[in-house]
């Protein structure tokens, strides 16, 4: 860091640390003995699509990778979702899944592409939460979408989410800047 960017409060970017993903399956454990949530066995990784042979490439390469149980598809502001499917038990499967793609990425040099990656998770009464691992901060922050009397999802259960963050303390980096809890709504996986 220059002496410009200590006076105008700039601070180097955290390098992201890919191998905090294998931190869920005990996150899992935690969040399901003291929240009843379980994990859905879905997972996802957001990145902003690119152009060219070297990026479709990479898709094909994560397709033969990881064979049927991925899927991709893009979302109404144009970044690409790819969805991996485990059984729910195999979270350990699904974060591997996880971290390969974005290994994938990221060696391929489309690391700064990289936006986010998600587990889904479910409780017995339906609500639906998911674990985000923000890729440029090397955070994790949990997101509770809450439907409402009308079924649109586009509510955050805030008290859940706060909750679930003092419970994964000893278990993930969580992300301290509350602002950067971003809205992930219908990501695929949630």
């Amino acid at each position: 860091m220059g002496f410009l960017d200590a006076i105008l409060g700039r601070s180097k970017p955290v390098r992201p640390d890919l191998d905090r993903l294998f931190a869920l399956p005990s996150a899992a454990v935690t969040l399901q003995a003291a929240a009843g949530f379980r994990p859905t066995g879905l997972g996802s990784v957001c990145f902003a699509s690119a152009e060219g042979g070297a990026f479709r490439a990479i898709q094909e390469e994560v397709r033969g990778l990881l064979g049927s149980r991925t899927e991709f598809s893009q979302d109404d502001y144009g970044y690409t979702w790819m969805l991996a499917r485990h059984e729910p038990e195999d979270s350990a499967g699904l974060v591997n899944d996880l971290h390969a793609v974005n290994s994938s990425l990221e060696g391929a040099g489309f690391g700064p592409h990289l936006l986010c990656s998600l587990m889904g998770f479910q409780d017995e009464r339906g609500r639906s939460l998911a674990l985000v691992y923000l890729y440029k901060r090397g955070t994790f922050y949990p997101f509770a979408p809450r439907t409402g009397p009308d079924g649109a999802a586009e509510k955050r259960d805030n008290a859940l989410e706060l909750e679930v963050r003092a419970m994964l303390a000893d278990d993930l980096e969580t992300e301290a800047d509350l602002s950067r809890w971003f809205p992930v709504w219908g990501a695929p996986g949630l």
